[in-house]
C-alpha cells in the first residue's frame, strides 16, 4: 500500500496547487539597459565612423552581441511568467536557464574573437585616433555605470540576470580598456596598449562566463541543488519515528530557487492500519520545508514489503 502527495508549502504543506513562488518582474530594469546599450552601439559605430578608429569599431561590435544578450534575457524573463499548462506545468520557467546558457555561450564566442583579435594586433597594431577614443570610451563607460546601477540590485536573483548583469560587465570593462589603452597611444605612442588591454578583458570576463555556463549545466543535467547535502535529508526524514528506510531519493532544480525532491518512504505497517500515514506523510514534508526549504516534495509511503514488487532502479 503506497501513499503519495505533492506538498508544496506556501503557508501549508499539503497544498497541491503549482504555485512555483513569485517571480519578481525583471524586464523593466532589462528593458531600460537594452536601450541604454543600443545608444551606446549607435554613438560608438559614429565614433567609429568619425575617428577612423578600429578599437571603437570592435567595441561596437561587441556591444552588438551584448544587445543580443540582453534580448535574450528579455525574452526568457517574458516567458518566465507565462502560467503552467497541462502541457507544461512548470511554465516556461526553465527559460531563465535555457537564457543564461545561451548568453554565456555568445560570451564565450566574444572572448574567442576578442583573444584572436588581440594576437593578431599583437603583431600589426593598427593606427588609431586616440583623442576620439577616449571621448567615445567615456561615453560608453558612463552609460555602462548607469547599466550596471539598474541591474546590481537583481543580479543574485536568478542565472538569467546573473549573464544580463555580467553583459553590462563585460560592455563597461570593454570601455575601459578603450580609454586605458587611448591614453598609453596618446601619451606613449605604444600601439599595441590597445591588444593587450583587450587580453585583460578576456582574462577578466572568460572565468566568470565559464562559471555561468558550469551553473547553467547543471540545473539542465537535474543534478542536486546546490548546498543540498542529500545524506542529511535521508538523515532528517529516518530520524522520524516509524519510518525504516528511504530510497529512491532524488533532488534536482527547475529553475533558480525552485528544487524538487523526490523518495520513498518505508514505514511500519501498522501506519497503514492506524491511519497514522496521513500524519507521517505531513511531518516528511513538514521536515524537508522547515529543514532543507524544500516546498515542492514528492513522497511515496509504502510498506516494508513493497520494494520487492518495485523496478530495479537506481538509490
Amino acid at each position: 500500500m503506497t501513499g503519495e502527495r505533492g506538498g508544496h508549502g506556501h503557508g501549508n504543506h499539503n497544498g497541491h496547487g503549482h504555485d512555483h513562488g513569485a517571480l519578481v518582474d525583471h524586464r523593466g530594469r532589462l528593458a531600460a539597459v537594452l536601450a541604454i546599450t543600443v545608444t551606446v552601439l549607435v554613438v560608438e559605430v559614429v565614433g567609429a565612423i568619425v575617428s577612423g578608429s578600429l578599437a571603437l569599431l570592435a567595441d561596437a561590435g561587441h556591444m552588438l552581441t551584448d544587445v543580443a544578450g540582453l534580448a535574450m534575457a528579455m525574452v526568457a524573463a517574458t516567458l518566465a511568467r507565462r502560467p503552467a499548462t497541462p502541457f507544461r506545468t512548470w511554465g516556461f520557467v526553465r527559460a531563465e536557464i535555457l537564457g543564461a546558457a545561451a548568453q554565456a555561450i555568445l560570451l564565450l564566442g566574444v572572448g574567442v574573437f576578442i583573444l584572436v583579435e588581440s594576437i593578431e594586433r599583437l603583431s600589426r597594431p593598427p593606427e588609431v585616433a586616440s583623442t576620439a577614443m577616449i571621448v567615445f570610451g567615456v561615453v560608453g563607460l558612463l552609460a555602462n555605470v548607469v547599466g550596471m546601477m539598474i541591474l546590481a540590485g537583481s543580479r543574485s536573483s536568478n542565472l538569467n540576470m546573473r549573464a544580463a548583469f555580467l553583459e553590462v560587465v563585460n560592455d563597461a570593462l570593454g570601455s575601459v580598456a578603450v580609454i586605458v589603452a587611448a591614453i598609453v597611444i596618446a601619451t606613449t605612442g605604444f600601439d599595441r596598449a590597445d591588444a593587450i588591454a583587450s587580453l585583460v578583458i578576456v582574462a577578466l570576463i572568460v572565468p566568470r562566463t565559464i562559471r555561468l555556463l558550469r551553473d547553467a549545466v547543471h540545473v539542465l543535467m537535474e543534478s542536486t541543488p546546490p548546498g543540498l547535502d542529500l545524506a542529511a535529508v535521508r538523515e532528517g526524514i529516518l530520524g522520524l519515528h516509524h519510518v525504516r528506510d528511504v530510497h529512491d531519493l532524488h533532488a534536482t532544480q527547475v529553475a533558480t530557487g525552485i528544487p524538487v525532491l523526490t523518495a520513498h518512504v518505508v514505514v511500519d505497517d501498522g501506519c497503514f492500519r492506524d491511519a497514522h500515514a496521513l500524519q507521517l506523510l505531513d511531518a516528511v514534508q513538514a521536515r524537508l520545508r522547515d529543514d532543507f526549504d524544500i516546498a515542492h516534495s514528492t513522497i511515496q509511503l509504502e510498506g516494508p514489503t513493497h520494494v520487492g514488487h518495485e523496478y530495479p532502479t537506481h538509490d
